[in-house]
């Protein structure tokens, strides 16, 4: 028997063919068979454009009905997802064409005649086909002269053949990509279904993007395999948000939706009341945060903690206290424990870094067999790189993390990519990239200097930075120093520089 995920999804298609699917903001709306066709369509252009079980698609395209139906055709034909961010740049898709090899890269229409230049110069073998958000573009143009053929059927697969490549940002710059095979996706869903207690009246309220693990195998799986209604916006906006909370009765989103809709009058406990569960997550949730939104609404917010590579790993309780600043307890059958550089427990109550096992747990990073061995302990444990404690319970609170990594509006920055470009400029001797709380974002990147002679201001550092690096990524402040803190080993102390600077963005909205 096949273990090819999209069968599951298409039993549960089959056993409410009716009902609505993605419910769009100009009023239309996919049902559940509808998208079933559709994504058997999708997989006969793969089919047509030579793109066979295991290779790989490459997606850049805006939140679309037809991004999620291409994302199930190639579920169904066995192709390798690989969603990219779309406020990545030229610049860095041409990492992702070289270290893909896909056969087939969808981008936005706008940007289809570039990025047919830089395929054949970076990757030849890539066809390149464009998706609007309208369901315009040149493979809609692929897929209408195919016409209205029979369902496609589903391609076989077992439950260790990749599904999708998710690229997570390395430290030292160099984007990993990290394989999730169908058994991943299919176990972790099922998991959180039954641990969230989603019911057949449950409708999703969905403003995330599709090109993450939070938009797509979290919130989007939980819905489709339950065959539930997804009201589906382009983006996160507010004020859509307020008017569509009535309809819904669970959201999902990261701390910045909250913060964001705090700051809206109409937020108020009879526009949620028929609301069931407000999950948080890909960030830090202040407990700030999470009593307002309390106080506000009446409800809790539910935080649980995950990452690319195993998606969810823990979750705060569905019934029973949820503990502000914490990400809760290990989810059914991951095992996880807080442990020291050697991989052995940590008492509880001590901090030590996560490391997780379980079916969860990715396969490795593509193309990368010495990085994938250094992340895995000899007894299967994925060494996230997230410091925390374990209380006597059980109960996960992160407090840091090991690498640096900044978390801005829920997306990963690393700082050193950063600073490899910044250090780069003329005005610069050298730098440090550093995340602080941030109002809005959960934290801000700022970026520390030594200037060569005048100070450096935001306005030359964005100029540096333009169109090379995604916009979440750039610094939002920059500080000038006349040296960097460094240890007696000539490390640079971010710690210290956070601190210094922790209350930047907190001053700023003050003024």
């Amino acid at each position: 028997m096949s273990e090819n995920f999209f069968f599951l999804l298409q039993y549960a298609f089959s056993r409410h063919p009716e009902r609505p699917a993605l419910l769009l903001e100009d009023g239309s709306e996919l049902c559940y068979r509808d998208l079933d066709s559709l994504s058997s369509r999708f997989a006969g252009v793969l089919a047509s454009l030579g793109i066979g079980a295991g290779d790989r698609v490459l997606v850049q395209t805006d939140k679309s009905a037809q991004a999620v139906a291409l994302y199930l055709g190639c579920l169904r034909h066995g192709a390798i997802y690989v969603p990219i961010n779309t406020a990545y740049t030229e610049a860095e898709v041409a990492y992702f064409l070289m270290d893909a090899e896909p056969g087939l890269f969808v981008c936005r229409v706008a940007e289809e005649a570039a990025y047919t230049g830089l395929a054949q110069e970076r990757f030849p073998a890539t066809l390149v086909r464009s998706l609007g958000g309208q369901g315009d573009g040149s493979l809609m143009v692929d897929l209408d002269a195919l016409g209205a053929a029979d369902l496609t059927p589903v391609v076989p697969r077992s439950a260790a053949d990749v599904a999708a490549i998710l690229y997570t940002s390395g430290t030292t710059g160099r984007s990993k990509g990290a394989m999730l095979t169908h058994g991943n996706l299919a176990t972790s869903a099922a998991v959180l279904i039954d641990f969230w207690g989603w019911q057949d009246d449950d409708v999703l309220l969905h403003a995330l993007p599709i090109f993450h693990v939070h938009g797509l195998f979290v919130a989007l799986h939980c819905a489709m395999l339950t065959a539930t209604p997804v009201i589906f916006l382009r983006g996160f906006d507010a004020g859509a948000v307020i008017e569509a909370l009535p309809r819904a009765t669970v959201m999902m989103g990261v701390p910045t939706f909250y913060t964001r809709l705090l700051a809206r009058s109409e937020l108020d406990r009879s526009l949620c009341a028929g609301m069931r569960l407000f999950i948080s997550g890909s960030a830090p949730l202040t407990g700030q945060t999470f009593e307002a939104w309390e106080h506000r609404t009446g409800h809790r917010i539910l935080e649980r903690y995950g990452m690319s590579e195993t998606m969810m790993n823990t979750s705060n309780p569905l019934v029973g206290e949820r503990v502000a600043g914490t990400v809760g307890f290990p989810l059914p059958g991951v095992s996880l424990r807080i442990a020291d550089e050697t991989g052995a427990t940590v008492p509880a109550g001590e901090v030590g870094v996560i490391e997780v096992r379980g079916p969860n747990v990715f396969c490795g990073y593509w193309q990368m067999p010495e990085k994938t061995a250094q992340e895995f302990r000899p007894d299967g444990f994925f060494i996230t790189g997230d410091q925390a404690v374990m209380d006597a319970v059980g109960r996960v609170s992160i407090v840091g993390r090991e690498k640096d990594m900044i978390i801005s509006g829920g997306y990963n920055v690393y700082p050193k990519e950063i600073e490899s470009l910044i250090d780069g400029m003329p005005q610069v001797i050298e730098s440090a990239v550093i995340g602080v709380p941030h109002p809005d974002f959960g934290e801000g990147v700022v970026a520390v200097v030594v200037p060569a002679g005048e100070a450096v201001d935001m306005a030359e550092v964005n100029t540096a930075l333009a169109g090379v690096l995604a916009r979440f990524k750039q610094p939002k402040a920059v500080i000038n120093l006349p040296s960097l803190p460094r240890n007696a080993m000539g490390k640079v102390q971010k710690n210290q520089l956070r601190a210094d600077y922790a209350g930047l963005f907190a001053e700023a909205s003050s003024t």
